[in-house]
C-alpha cells in the first residue's frame, strides 16, 4: 500500500505541489504522484513542467491518505474528472483520510465530503464550500475527522508537516520542522 497519493492536474499549484511532496518524503512517507491528464508530464500554473508517476487511469486505489493541491485551473481539472471524483467518495467511505489546500478543497466540496465539516481554502473560494454544508474556518491547517484542509501556498509547510504528523506522529513531524529550520 502506498501511504499518500499526491494529484496532478495541469494548472496545478506548483509550490503547494512540491512543498507536500518533498517534506513528505523527507519523511520517508512512500508517495506517488498521479497525473489527471492522460499523460504524466504535467504544467503547473506557473509554466512548470512536472513528471507524475502514472497517471489516474493506472493507478489502484491501494493507498492511506489522498492529496490535492490547489491553483485555480488544476482544480477546475480536478472538478471535472468523474474518476477523481470517484475515488475521493470511495476513499472517504472507507474511512481513509484526505487532504486539499488552496482551492482544492473546493474538490472535496463537489464531492459531497465537507457536509458539517470545518474547513478552509484560498480566501474567494468559500462559496462553494459553504453551499455544500462546509463550516468556514480561517486557520491555515484545519483538521476535522478524516478531512484536512489549508489555505495557499503560504501554508504548504504547515500542511505538509500536518500530514507527516498523521501519518508518522507529532515527534517526527517536529523533528523535521526543526531540522529544515521552520522552527
Amino acid at each position: 500500500m502506498h501511504q499518500v497519493d499526491i494529484f496532478l492536474a495541469p494548472g496545478f499549484e506548483e509550490i503547494e505541489l512540491v512543498t507536500v511532496v518533498d517534506i513528505l518524503r523527507r519523511a520517508n512517507i512512500n508517495t506517488r504522484l498521479i497525473a489527471v491528464a492522460d499523460h504524466t508530464a504535467v504544467m503547473g500554473a506557473h509554466q512548470i513542467t512536472l513528471e507524475a508517476d502514472i497517471t489516474l487511469a493506472q493507478a489502484d486505489n491501494d493507498t492511506q491518505m489522498l492529496v490535492l493541491p490547489g491553483g485555480g485551473p488544476g482544480t477546475q481539472a480536478m472538478m471535472a474528472s468523474v474518476e477523481l471524483i470517484s475515488r475521493l467518495k470511495a476513499h472517504f467511505a472507507a474511512g481513509r483520510p484526505i487532504a486539499a489546500i488552496c482551492a482544492a478543497p473546493m474538490v472535496l466540496a463537489k464531492a459531497g465530503l465537507l457536509r458539517e465539516n470545518k474547513a478552509t481554502c484560498f480566501p474567494g473560494c468559500e462559496a462553494p464550500l459553504l453551499a455544500a454544508g462546509a463550516i468556514i474556518s480561517g486557520g491555515d491547517v484545519i483538521v476535522d475527522g478524516l478531512i484536512t484542509t489549508s489555505r495557499g501556498p503560504g501554508t504548504a509547510a504547515a500542511f505538509a508537516f500536518e500530514l507527516v504528523r498523521q501519518i508518522k506522529d507529532e515527534a517526527i513531524s517536529q523533528a523535521l520542522r526543526t531540522e529544515m529550520l521552520f522552527d
